[in-house]
């Protein structure tokens, strides 16, 4: 298959996927209990104003009609405006998608090398130290994401007074104003993105070292750096990149929860207060970007993996 084609029919898969993805979002959005009627008319609202507002804010309506309608606007780039603040979810994805974006490159531009070099020492040394490696990995990988963050905060915010133990950015400013609050961040989606993406390069190396081609070249005297970087990286960059491009799409889950713990302005933020609000139109706009930001992710990384494995297959 050519290149094109091949993208080509990635990108309609990714498509009907996101489709799919979107009328599931609003059919969990539609099932929960309670709507958005409360927090705008507020709790004590007498039985016909609730009524009215549920009839102005269209909740009175089919959700497979509101869905269709939601569709179409999606279609012209409009995502309609949020039942609480009436608030244009367009506008709220280009104000706090950017900073969740931020993050998460921040984010991946530690856990990468950190990543890359762990996976490579683990892959080729079997023994205590693989094993110790391999363990801690496993353990932080099973930590939830919001008990890491609070560990840090009890030790870097609360005993060593280092850091601010929530990630205020002046408003109207960006991330990069404050650049000390952006380090608990990332340190706790470094510390999750770090174990799940060594776990995955290490079985990549380990299986690029045991190929025939490895095992030739160590006859021939290839031996360290050199055999890592000439012999094993090509080998094992394909995988090594699809190791990487899964785990930056659990990022994407991940900052939702890191987001609201340290109440840092990104999207996650935003989708946890829609939800709490039954705020359906900012939930499906929110949701559906971020199903769409995860596809994208994946759609480079096959991408990319299919690249490599062509030029190493060319190597050899």
């Amino acid at each position: 298959m050519s290149p094109i084609a091949f993208v080509g029919r990635r990108l309609m898969a990714a498509a009907v996927l996101l489709v799919l993805l979107s009328a599931v979002i609003f059919a969990a959005t539609a099932v929960l209990p309670g709507d958005a009627v409360s927090a705008v008319a507020g709790p004590d609202a007498p039985e016909a104003q609730r009524a009215a507002v549920r009839a102005e804010l269209g909740l009175d309506r089919p959700a497979a009609e509101r869905y269709a309608d939601w569709v179409a606007g999606a279609v012209r780039g409009d995502l309609g405006r949020g039942f609480v603040g009436d608030r244009p979810v367009g506008e709220v994805l280009a104000t706090r998608l950017p900073n969740s974006l931020f993050l998460a490159g921040l984010t991946l531009a530690v856990t990468a090398p950190l990543a890359t070099l762990l996976g490579l020492w683990t892959g080729l040394r079997r023994g205590g130290a693989d094993r110790f490696v391999s363990t801690a990995a496993q353990v932080l990988a099973a930590v939830p994401e919001f008990v890491i963050a609070a560990l840090l905060v009890a030790v870097l915010s609360v005993w060593l007074e280092l850091l601010p133990r929530v990630s205020v950015i002046p408003l109207g400013g960006t991330p990069l104003d404050v650049p000390h609050a952006l380090i608990l961040p990332v340190l706790t989606l470094s510390a999750v993105g770090v174990a799940v993406a060594t776990r995955l390069l290490r079985v990549s190396v380990a299986d690029a070292a045991a190929t025939p081609y490895c095992e030739a070249a160590r006859l021939n005297g290839v031996r360290g750096v050199r055999l890592a970087v000439r012999h094993i990286l090509p080998n094992a960059a394909g995988p090594a990149v699809q190791a990487l491009t899964l785990t930056t799409g659990a990022l994407v889950g991940s900052a939702v929860v890191v987001e609201n713990v340290f109440d840092y302005p990104g999207i996650g933020r935003e989708l946890q207060l829609a939800v709490v609000a039954r705020d359906i139109p900012m939930v499906q706009g929110i949701a559906t970007a971020l199903a769409g930001v995860m596809l994208l992710v994946l759609l480079a990384g096959d991408i990319c993996g299919r690249i490599l494995g062509a030029g190493k297959g060319h190597e050899r």
